[in-house]
């Protein structure tokens, strides 16, 4: 439950909001006040003394695959691109089962938690007999940990009988795959601010869905208003299928199937070019960018300062644990940032444009404008971070500190008024049971 009582964030060492020298204000789930320099609250508040912190806008995560957890530096896709990867990947993701998963989600979870994480968003797409269930034993483990969760209900209905890349006993039909998405929006999708879970729609990518499933879940989304999601123009391959098999480049693809409105947001962004970066700022559609596992990957990078310049909102994704190996949103702060400065140089990319990325550029992707940032109204979501590791010995600016020195681990983390990271743990969480169960359940996964 939210507390009833005013909290106050006391005295940070730094906070990433002007105005709020002597801290925030919060009560009910919200931030009601901001402490200046020589201020105090104007009610009564408990304090928490938060001189030894940085205090950040929670990260929102907005691209993430949690079930491959299970599949971390696997032997057999190391060293591939992305068509590869895939082949290699997706008969070992053909084995998930419903105990499996809910470890691999609960690991994924978790580890963005701690690394300040309050919301995420997932994009599961693999059904393989038995997990139809896929998508509520995710909102479970959102329940159970307690951060915000879009859940979008992924898709793959074009196999590789069809042309496509996956193999058969991972995809579904049609008819199912929208009766299913009907079904998760009705039982779980909550409106309002204070929105714990939510639902999105997201077939897979062009190379793995057909046109009509393309069109009918863009319809779909349309009446039952939820958001849109799918991967695009993540590498050159997929430029050249979209050209052989639709005869149009991905954006125009997307167009054909009704995608290209504001409730879109797309992961990776590559490869667009600079007439497709003004469409896609006039439709007011969104970029998750996913910078390490576009580099593990080598797929190339995305062109956030051109974007942004076109008016396309940028927020920051870790991707899945198999094209990442990580579900840290900090140390993704860290990787966009210094991908970005090598590209743009120093005089445009600072360690604060990473940081508004994975906040504020990231709830504009998810369409949660009450979270991302440190103001009185917005949802009490915040992640605070201590300097005392040797990392940060000797450090002048605790902000540039965070993302120059490799902040990693936050050590208290906020949810809408209610601490869900305490002390660099999650309460009641058994964190060697979880580690030694996941780590069983992925070597027997891999072995088959």
């Amino acid at each position: 439950m939210q507390q009833t009582n005013a909290i106050w964030i006391k005295d940070p060492l730094a906070i990433l909001a002007d105005g709020a020298e002597r801290g925030i204000v919060v009560q009910n789930g919200r931030i009601v006040e901001l402490v200046p320099n020589g201020g105090r609250p104007a009610m009564p508040a408990a304090a928490f003394e938060a001189g030894e912190h940085v205090v950040l806008p929670g990260l929102i995560n907005t691209h993430h695959h949690f079930y491959q957890t299970l599949t971390r530096a696997m032997p057999a896709a190391l060293g591939r691109e992305l068509f590869p990867w895939l082949q290699a990947l997706y008969p070992v993701w053909a084995r998930l089962t419903p105990e499996r998963l809910e470890l691999a989600v609960t690991v994924a979870m978790s580890e963005l938690l701690l690394s300040g994480c309050t919301t995420t968003t997932d994009h599961h797409y693999v059904f393989p007999p038995g997990l139809e269930q896929a998508i509520d034993i995710e909102v479970a483990v959102t329940r159970r940990l307690g951060l915000r969760a879009l859940l979008t209900r992924g898709s793959m209905n074009r196999s590789q009988r069809d042309g496509g890349l996956p193999p058969d006993s991972v995809v579904q039909d049609e008819d199912t795959i929208l009766a299913d998405s009907a079904r998760l929006v009705a039982e779980h999708h909550q409106r309002g601010e204070d929105a714990i879970v939510q639902i999105a729609l997201a077939p897979c990518s062009p190379f793995s869905v057909t046109t009509s499933l393309m069109r009918a879940t863009a319809t779909l989304a349309e009446k039952l208003d939820v958001r849109l999601h799918t991967h695009l123009a993540e590498t050159e391959d997929e430029n050249r299928f979209c050209g052989e098999m639709h005869g149009c480049r991905p954006l125009d693809y997307l167009e054909q199937c009704g995608w290209l409105g504001a409730r879109t947001w797309l992961a990776h962004g590559i490869h667009f070019d600079a007439p497709e970066m003004q469409r896609l700022g006039e439709a007011g559609i969104t970029i998750s960018h996913c910078a390490c596992s576009n580099q593990l990957l080598a797929s190339g990078c995305c062109p956030v300062c051109e974007m942004e310049a076109a008016g396309v909102g940028i927020g920051l994704g870790v991707d899945g644990s198999a094209s990442n190996d990580a579900s840290n949103l900090m140390q993704e702060v860290r990787t966009a940032f210094l991908v970005q400065r090598a590209r743009y140089g120093v005089g445009r990319v600072s360690h604060k444009d990473a940081l508004r990325w994975a906040t504020k550029g990231s709830a504009t992707c998810i369409g949660r404008p009450e979270l991302g940032e440190i103001s009185v109204g917005k949802m009490a979501d915040l992640a605070l971070f201590r300097l005392d590791e040797l990392r940060f010995s000797g450090h002048g600016d605790p902000l540039a500190a965070l993302v120059l020195c490799g902040a990693h681990r936050a050590d208290r983390v906020m949810v809408g008024g209610r601490w869900v990271v305490v002390d660099g743990a999650i309460p009641d969480l058994d964190m060697a049971d979880l580690i030694h169960r996941h780590g069983a359940a992925a070597r027997a996964m891999q072995a088959g």
